[in-house]
């Protein structure tokens, strides 16, 4: 199966860096973080919400393999003072390091920034990349994705029994994620690698986000140069 020749690819470009990689997963609360998480992981590893409340209110690891682990983190959009807490905590954890063998490394290697393919909260999220993620971390260790393929023009034109867009939602995605990539760039000059799109709810192009990963994973971790 394609999927499974992917995380043998993904575990064995993990393992070459050495050590455990680690990818913090972000995103504003409902993007489907959790989803992401579970269908990854092609078991329940994370609780999804299903109500109002967020279900990520603390930091959550899980090991995809022996070599790449990802970090659940609480959504921004739960309200001002949430959003503060979980934004300090959000840079705290970018900023976080280790010693090795007389080396300063960052204790995240790569961060995934999820977005809700319905646009709901927008301005959140580009708060969420252009004042939090982005002056934050390294530019080329920043992956964006659209979760919720299947809700991006409020469910319509979505194939159900194929589980997959027609021509006119996935032209509308294709879109979505070059403007998203232009916003980035017009707020922080900062060119991020282009978003990919799927559905984590119905398993489409799982492959690509894994893909995502494959292609363009650092072939080091995250050395940090202290004065």
């Amino acid at each position: 199966m394609y999927k499974n020749y992917r995380y043998s690819e993904l575990s064995k470009k993990s393992s070459e860096v050495g050590i455990i990689f680690d990818v913090m997963v972000t995103g504003v609360t409902g993007a489907g973080k959790s989803t992401t998480l579970n269908t990854l992981f092609q078991k329940e590893v994370s609780k999804v919400g299903r109500g109002v409340e967020p279900e990520t209110m603390t930091l959550d690891s899980y090991k995809l393999n022996d070599s790449f682990r990802l970090w659940d983190t609480p959504g921004l959009g739960d309200g001002k003072q949430k959003d503060k807490e979980h934004s300090k905590n959000l840079i705290d954890l970018l900023y976080k390091d280790y010693q090795r063998d007389n080396k300063t490394y960052g204790f995240i290697d790569l961060v995934l920034v999820i977005i809700e393919g319905s646009n709901r909260d927008m301005g959140t999220t580009y708060k969420l990349l252009n004042e939090i993620i982005v002056p934050n971390f390294q530019s080329d260790r920043i992956f964006v994705a659209i979760n919720q393929a299947d809700v991006a023009m409020k469910g319509r034109y979505w194939d159900f029994k194929n589980k997959k867009p027609m021509s006119k939602l996935k032209n509308f995605l294709e879109e979505q994620a070059d403007s998203i990539q232009r916003r980035v760039k017009e707020a922080t000059g900062v060119n991020i690698i282009r978003p990919v799109y799927y559905s984590a709810e119905y398993d489409y192009n799982i492959d690509k986000l894994l893909d995502l990963f494959i292609d363009n994973m650092p072939k080091s971790k995250r050395n940090i140069v202290t004065s």
